[in-house]
């Protein structure tokens, strides 16, 4: 099952991720054209490039893109319609939202507005090759639209630390980048997903790491930080998060390296999340 939201946001452009698997279909449209530019696959909605378009069950999909063309408003009203489909390796379409209207408050106004997509890949969702496709329209002019297709591949399931972002808060609602500066801190959140659950206990029983590199691969912490998660997980759920805070006391290119250890399982991975931190102003 996929369960999808679509947003947009006033960011920072990212760097755009390699181009492989995305495809856009030409803009048609009056009064000047609508384009859906500077397509991009992030770690988080605000991260840098993801690396792979190859996903776990449990893991999360962010599709960045600019809205370029589209008219704001002199009060910095934005309008537009957003519609996403997704459909599987034999066309089948199992993923629609139909338009529906937003309306952005843009006070630096200009024709250009960052916007996302993402998509949750359920638990249950089947190995296979999938298409997204998304589309925005101008509904001021009829026939003024763009839309963008991205091309991604959902592996079997198995255990793994996915829906890796970073967030300014602890809850993990206010998104953040994977730039930062000196003095700041952000939470990088993650889940832990298809575990296996002792006989006994019923419950899981994974030990998480947690440590920074530096540009040299240089770990930052004598010892990894460690937490025990073998409690508290719901019978039903198949997946749970967890967060480690980061404070940045200084600049420099590191890594955040996650390690989860399923020790019912005997299973181990790894995840790594590049980190830049610049001087503060």
């Amino acid at each position: 099952m996929f369960y999808s939201i679509m947003l947009a946001t006033l960011i920072a452009v990212l760097p755009t991720s390699p181009a492989a698997n995305l495809t856009k279909v030409a803009a048609r449209g009056q009064g000047g054209e609508l384009k859906l530019t500077n397509v991009r696959l992030t770690i988080g909605e605000l991260g840098g490039p993801r690396p792979t378009t190859k996903l776990l069950p449990g893991d999360v999909l962010f599709i960045g893109y600019d809205i370029n063309g589209l008219g704001i408003d002199g009060d910095g009203t934005a309008k537009y319609k957003m519609s996403m489909e997704v459909r599987d390796g034999a066309d089948k379409a199992i993923f629609k939202q139909d338009p529906r209207e937003l309306v952005d408050f843009v006070p630096l106004r200009g024709n250009s507005i960052p916007a996302r997509a993402f998509i949750t890949i359920g638990l249950d969702q089947d190995a296979g090759n999938y298409t997204c496709k998304i589309k925005v329209e101008d509904p001021k002019v009829k026939g003024k639209e763009d839309t963008v297709t991205v091309k991604f591949e959902v592996t079997k399931r198995e255990f793994g630390i996915v829906a890796v972002y970073p967030s300014h808060d602890e809850r993990g609602t206010f998104a953040a980048p994977t730039t930062g500066v000196v003095g700041q801190t952000v939470f990088v959140q993650f889940s832990v997903a298809s575990f296996q659950r002792d006989a006994k206990t019923k419950q899981p029983n994974i030990e998480l790491q947690f440590q920074l590199l530096d540009d040299k691969g240089t770990p930052t912490l004598e010892k990894p930080r460690t937490h025990i998660q073998d409690s508290g997980v719901e019978a039903a759920d198949g997946a749970f998060g967890m967060r480690f805070p980061v404070f940045m006391n200084r600049t420099g290119k590191f890594t955040v390296q996650l390690t989860a250890t399923d020790k019912v399982a005997n299973k181990k991975v790894t995840y790594e999340l590049p980190l830049t931190i610049l001087p503060a102003n």
